[in-house]
């Protein structure tokens, strides 16, 4: 390949593949590729732009089963299987004919990013920021995070072989905290909450010259690699739109980027157009969007997270607003549940369909509950929910909700006695 300088750095031709520039999703300012994620004029969120070519869904399906199946449409160079990464995506879509029926919901599947290669939907996005910050050469890969995250960049920063930092409150759940630092020795705990995490990482970004922040100073280039979600969720339905979507929401990134995904594939032909629901789902000790949205107001206000759900523990979500913005143009709503919601959440979708899924995947759970309960979900219409990560990371929420129905003795008679049968 060739080689062009943008953004005072010379990098290889089609380094950021059909990506053409960062458009500031305020005022649609647009600045060079580059390690920016804020707009120079007036400080809005940036996001990544493209021309894309004509792909048709035949090229799709005859690519590897990852989301580098969609690289066309993601900004990575064309070569990117050559580089060392953990190749995430395609996960599965599984039909939950139990939950369905236990719900009253006639049509529902689960996406079940909990197989990704760490075990979350992280893997997506640090995949498409390993890929920036790869040919923005560099020197550290970093990022602040609740947990999945860390988990996701600490991995793959030791698959490719880059130096690796990752920041998490000190009061992180122990098994997030142990799969991060297996893969790195720079694991480093913060006394505060993920703000006061994110804060730091913001400074350090601003200081230090050559660190690759995924989700600050390259976060346009890793929210997209949420779009893959919504990408897969159509490939999976037989190239269609659901109905309804139930997403978690921390920074609110996934839910705005799987909206951007049904909106490209649209623009693309490869799906028809129709209307679709997006509902949000966050936790009660931290749900500020949820709040705006039931109090009508397009203000989000900042709150101190206080739930078992830490890693939707974002107590002033960057991309709140947008996410109310799509729930209310397409008709959904963002709902919230309490801690002891999602533990049963949690509980609900483990005995219904066998997954075993962390808070996160609870709250979601409990979120698509409730909105059926409440009538804000419309139960005849085909749903899809996102499980974003595994139970095995979050034990601690569990432990004392779940255990032995009995303890007895090795006998038939004791057995009988315990009345289980």
């Amino acid at each position: 390949m060739s080689v062009v300088e943008t953004a005072g750095q010379v990098l290889r031709e089609g380094a950021f593949g059909h990506a053409t520039a960062l458009s500031c999703r305020e005022c649609g300012h647009q600045v060079a590729l580059g390690p920016f994620y804020a707009c120079p004029e007036c400080f809005g969120p940036l996001e990544i732009s493209y021309d894309f070519p004509a792909v048709t869904r035949e090229e799709i399906e005859a690519g590897p089963a990852n989301i580098w199946r969609y690289k066309a449409l993601l900004p990575v160079p064309s070569d990117i299987e050559q580089s060392p990464n953990m190749e995430p995506g395609f996960t599965r879509l599984l039909k939950a004919h139990n939950l369905g029926r236990e719900l009253g919901i006639d049509n529902l599947w689960v996406k079940d990013d909990s197989t990704n290669p760490t075990n979350s939907f992280k893997d997506r996005v640090v995949a498409c920021a390993l890929s920036a910050a790869t040919e923005l050469h560099a020197k550290v890969f970093a990022c602040p995070s609740t947990g999945n995250l860390a988990n996701a960049v600490a991995a793959a920063g030791a698959r490719s072989g880059i130096k690796t930092v990752v920041f998490i409150p000190a009061n992180l759940e122990k098994p997030k905290q142990i799969n991060s630092a297996i893969y790195t020795d720079s694991l480093v705990a913060v006394n505060g909450n993920y703000d006061d995490v994110n804060k730091l990482a913001s400074e350090i970004a601003g200081e230090e010259d050559g660190w690759a922040f995924v989700n600050v100073n390259v976060r346009p280039y890793y929210a997209e690699g949420s779009k893959t979600l919504g990408y897969e969720i159509a490939e999976q339905l037989g190239w269609r739109l659901p109905d309804q979507v139930v997403i978690p929401v921390a920074s609110g990134s996934q839910l705005t980027k799987v909206h951007k995904a049904f909106q490209e594939l649209i623009k693309l032909g490869l799906v028809e157009e129709k209307p679709y629901k997006i509902y949000g789902a966050q936790a009660t000790g931290c749900g500020p969007v949820a709040t705006a949205f039931k109090a009508g107001v397009d203000a989000i206000r900042p709150v101190k997270p206080d739930t078992i759900a830490k890693s939707l523990a974002i107590g002033n979500p960057a991309d709140g607003i947008y996410v109310l913005d799509i729930c209310r143009e397409t008709g959904g709503a963002v709902e919230e549940v309490t801690d002891d919601e999602i533990r049963d959440g949690i509980v609900l979708l483990a005995r219904t369909e066998g997954i075993f899924t962390e808070t996160a995947g609870g709250t979601t759970t409990a979120v698509l509950k409730k909105l059926v309960e409440t009538g804000q979900l419309d139960t005849s219409l085909e749903t899809v929910f996102i499980n974003t990560g595994h139970g095995l990371k979050t034990l601690d929420a569990i432990a004392d909700k779940v255990g032995a129905a009995a303890t007895i003795d090795p006998s038939y008679d004791a057995f009988k006695a315990a009345g289980l049968v």
